[in-house]
């Protein structure tokens, strides 16, 4: 699953032959006959796994335990590691640094981005992770999903919907939760599983087993998803980045339907099929539509400083839910 999600709210931080290949679908919905396996080589994603651990150990450093821990909620974790050790599982459960840290390295903080022009923190955060847990969860889920659709859509647009996604799920977050901070990739994961829902719907002429491939995916994202209703786990920076990517999906990953790659290999008086269906076009350009006024929609409430609770009741409890064993109070 998709790890912890962006820590989490609460009290502590919170030229190219055109050809396919077969599915990343772990439903095994393949590609009907016609389609071959030529992939693009996968160096994006763990170029951004190694961008992510070199940052937390710099997180690390600048935190310090040894130096800056004042002894309370108990010693520091790991002290043979130095200034690499953790702060109290009190304070950290997740094996990490200080939520000042954080704050002061980039988190996701309404404050400081509405009244202090730190706008900058919607993308600094998402390479900020909370403790090793947290990196951990991140990281594995990132190779998963991130490794398979760069090697079918190439770095470019693989690293495109992982940034924007990333930055769509810090606008919403940034809208509902104003008083923590936050850090994480999880955002721009969701970014990412939301493109493989978008992808399989829009080039779904193409596939075999399409049923199963969907019933699949959707299972997954339910229940990452559900995770988020726990206390100190970030669900709308979640909901925020598949939103975004599931818009971008229809817009970056859409594929020429089943026939048209075959054409050269008809008789002349052969009726050709266009490159793409009709509700290929219709998604993509309501994709657009939404994409844009998503993010006109959101980016204006977000530096006009609005509480995005006022306008939505109900929706707090998308990202926790209380029970008699925890409280959503913070």
């Amino acid at each position: 699953m998709m790890g912890n999600g962006d820590l989490e709210r609460g009290t502590t931080t919170k030229g190219r032959n055109q050809r396919y290949p077969q599915s990343y679908y772990a439903s095994g919905g393949t590609y009907d006959v016609g389609y071959s396996d030529s992939q693009w080589t996968s160096w994006l994603v763990p170029m951004i796994v190694v961008a992510n651990v070199a940052m937390f150990v710099v997180i690390m450093l600048v935190n310090n335990c040894p130096k800056n821990h004042n002894g309370y909620r108990g010693d520091c974790v790991a002290k043979f590691l130095g200034r690499l050790s953790f702060q109290p599982l009190g304070e950290n459960p997740l094996f990490g640094p200080s939520s000042s840290t954080l704050e002061k390295l980039g988190a996701l903080e309404w404050e400081k981005i509405v009244h202090q022009n730190e706008a900058w923190r919607l993308i600094t955060c998402i390479w900020l992770h909370a403790g090793v847990i947290h990196l951990l969860a991140n990281m594995l889920s990132l190779v998963f999903i991130g490794i398979r659709l760069e090697q079918q859509f190439g770095f470019v647009r693989v690293g495109f919907i992982y940034l924007l996604s990333g930055i769509g799920g810090s606008i919403l977050s940034a809208l509902f939760i104003q008083r923590s901070i936050s850090v994480g990739a999880s955002g721009a994961l969701f970014g990412l599983l939301g493109a493989m829902l978008s992808e399989l719907l829009t080039n779904w002429t193409i596939y075999t087993n399409k049923a199963a491939a969907l019933i699949t995916l959707v299972v997954i994202i339910a229940i990452n998803l559900a995770v988020g209703i726990l206390p100190h786990v970030d669900n709308f920076a979640h909901i925020g980045g598949f939103l975004s990517g599931f818009l971008l999906g229809f817009l970056l990953l859409i594929r020429p339907q089943f026939g048209w790659l075959e054409r050269r290999n008809l008789p002349a008086d052969t009726r050709l099929k266009s490159k793409y269906t009709f509700f290929q076009y219709a998604f993509l350009m309501v994709s657009a539509v939404l994409l844009i006024v998503g993010f006109t929609v959101g980016l204006v409430m977000l530096f006009r400083g609005e509480n995005a609770n006022k306008h939505c009741s109900w929706c707090h409890y998308l990202s926790c839910v209380p029970t008699s064993r925890w409280s959503c109070n913070n």
